[in-house]
């Protein structure tokens, strides 16, 4: 296509049409504008930009490195603003149009790229991380440990699961035992047996954790409010260790065998207390 072609294909498109155009995707607000090299090359980075982020994503999102997958992803977005915002400017360069763009023009379609946003960031963090810390891992052992007694952990929790899973049926027998002797109610369900249970980390800092699930009972001990209101304050008080959990880091290369530094914390031992 020739210059003057290409210069007469730009004045016939319409700002709003270019720009809603460039919001479905890369370099459809250039194809409208008559630039087919200009929307090809935005298309084809479109492609390899979103098979990146989906890469980074499979391979990252439970590590240490959860943060590289959710800023790819948030500059993907980003990257998509800017192109339909470059491709708007050059529509109204092309028809002559000058200054800021008028209230309630079609620029402001573009805020509708505030729901893709929140969608990624929302789904994201329902998955993004759970490996990534000790308490994440054991947030996650705490809520599958009721079900152990049926089912077996999740590989992805601990590097043995028949094994953790073994001593976390005996931690909940335990607990079972210990909810019928003080007669109490809901011995049966989960939110009875772990009402009165805390677990407790401690980070090594060389990639190694311990973390402890201890049957407590509240004491109320006297505090101060300001400096000088009395008041009191209910204490958990440990009073035995049902279960102990020893965590350490993996490493955990990209898909490919692309090691990047990142890890990936697990339960690699149990130990039920009788």
């Amino acid at each position: 296509m020739s210059a003057p072609q290409a210069a007469a294909g730009e004045a016939a498109a319409p700002a709003g049409l270019v720009l809603r155009r460039a919001l479905i995707g890369w370099g459809l607000g250039d194809l409208a504008l008559g630039r087919r090299r200009a929307a090809a090359a935005w298309l084809t980075a479109e492609l390899l930009a979103a098979a990146l982020v989906a890469w980074l994503v499979i391979g990252l999102a439970e590590t240490t490195a959860y943060l590289v997958p959710f800023l790819a992803g948030c500059a993907f977005l980003g990257i998509w603003v800017i192109q339909a915002a470059l491709a708007y400017a050059r529509a109204r360069a092309a028809r002559g149009e000058t200054g800021p763009a008028p209230v309630g023009s079609p620029a402001a379609a573009i805020a509708w790229l505030a729901l893709p946003l929140l969608v990624w960031g929302t789904a994201f963090w329902l998955v993004g991380g759970q490996a990534g810390t000790p308490g994440a891992v054991l947030d996650r052992f705490e809520t599958e440990w009721p079900d152990a007694e049926a089912h077996r952990l999740s590989p992805s929790l601990t590097s043995d699961p028949a094994g953790v899973t073994q001593e976390a049926r005996s931690a909940l027998a335990t607990l079972h035992a210990d909810c019928a002797a003080r007669g109490g109610s809901g011995c049966s369900g989960a939110l009875g047996l772990l009402r009165d249970l805390r677990i407790s980390v401690t980070d090594r800092g060389d990639g190694t954790a311990t973390a402890l699930a201890q049957v407590v009972t509240f004491e109320r001990r006297p505090t101060t409010i300001l400096g000088f209101i009395s008041g009191t304050e209910l204490v958990p008080v440990p009073q035995r260790t049902v279960l102990t959990l020893e965590l350490a880091t993996a490493a955990a290369p990209l898909p490919g065998g692309v090691d990047i530094g990142a890890h990936r914390w697990q339960i690699v031992n149990a130990s039920a207390s009788p």
